[in-house]
């Protein structure tokens, strides 16, 4: 059996089993009077950065309709209205700091994605992004490329300002057929 494989299923039956297995960590540490002390650490091999298994996710599968278009398409007033909205209660009363902008920046994706997805226009993906920076007469330009189908995708944009700070929205809706 390779070792690829043999990990494989050792991560299968860590995700079933609730006993500690070989993945766990076998820690040892000293208290304060310098004796050894044994403690098992509960941190799996999962749980660590660069082992993360990719095919842990659901993965939602559609049927091919053969239809060439939407039934539906994203109402791009409505998209524009979400974000105006989201924007403004956000970010009205707000002071420009690094991390809370950082903090605040998925946050505000999070919120806009979840209620352009209330609208239940299906099959077709979206994609948020927000930019949060601070007014100190400086310029910006956002600028983004992708394989676009003009007559089905489409983008819905609003930029708020406030004496302090900026906060820009795009959502990219693309068919997904």
């Amino acid at each position: 059996m390779s070792e690829l494989h043999l990990l494989k299923s050792q991560r299968r039956e860590k995700r079933t089993s609730k006993v500690p297995s070989e993945g766990s960590h076998l820690l040892r540490s000293k208290d304060t009077t310098g004796r050894g002390k044994d403690s098992i650490s509960t941190v799996s091999y999962l749980d660590e950065l660069a082992h993360h298994d990719d095919n842990a996710r659901m993965v939602t599968t559609m049927e091919n309709t053969f239809q060439m278009g939407p039934h539906k398409r994203i109402p791009i007033p409505a998209v524009t209205d979400i974000l105006k909205d989201v924007l403004t209660n956000y970010l009205q009363e707000e002071k420009y700091e690094v991390e809370w902008s950082q903090k605040m920046t998925k946050t505000i994706c999070e919120v806009i994605r979840a209620r352009v997805k209330e609208l239940m226009i299906p099959r077709y993906k979206i994609v948020v992004l927000v930019h949060i920076g601070q007014l100190t007469g400086q310029s910006m330009q956002v600028s983004s490329r992708c394989l676009w189908d003009a007559s089905n995708d489409t983008v819905a944009s609003y930029s708020f300002k406030n004496s302090s700070l900026f906060g820009l929205a795009t959502v990219y809706a693309v068919y997904f057929e």
